[in-house]
């Protein structure tokens, strides 16, 4: 059995990268998906596909539209979702991936430091389970596929 995990959250450092090399290190069967890393891409797709918009709104709105098609097809094909709250950036996509996955049924696990338990209170609550670091998110999926 193999995996799909869609990796969500902030694109701003390379905290996917983390993840995909321990996972494989684990020699876990994961397959994963995430939104487009490349910030300057992701932020400018709209234009590079509709052209260029009339205003800086327009130009948000346009990527948006595109990044929002990305994350729904991605998360729609995985088995489970990691959502990763940072300590570093505004964690608005974060919340709001983490709430899809959660209405479209998808098992997510919910990587929250200690000092962001009160904000982050309610998506807890409604997370099959919540870590604090990206290796103990690993650690959870390694159980899924034990025997013994």
């Amino acid at each position: 059995m193999k995996l799909n995990v869609y990796l969500a959250g902030q694109i701003h450092d390379d905290w996917r990268s983390e993840i995909r090399t321990k996972a494989e290190e684990m020699n876990l069967p994961l397959d994963f998906f995430a939104p487009m890393e490349n910030h300057d891409r992701s932020d400018n797709i709209g234009e590079e596909i509709l052209g260029e918009q009339p205003n800086a709104i327009a130009k948000d709105d346009a990527a948006s539209s595109m990044n929002n098609l990305r994350t729904r097809i991605l998360m729609q094909k995985a088995d489970v979702v990691i959502a990763l709250f940072g300590e570093n950036y505004k964690q608005w996509n974060t919340a709001m991936d983490a709430a899809t996955a959660m209405t479209l049924g998808k098992p997510v696990i919910l990587i929250r430091p200690a000092n962001l338990h009160h904000p982050a209170k309610e998506l807890a609550e409604k997370a099959q389970v919540v870590v604090e670091t990206k290796e103990q998110a690993l650690q959870a999926l390694a159980y899924v596929f034990e025997t013994e």
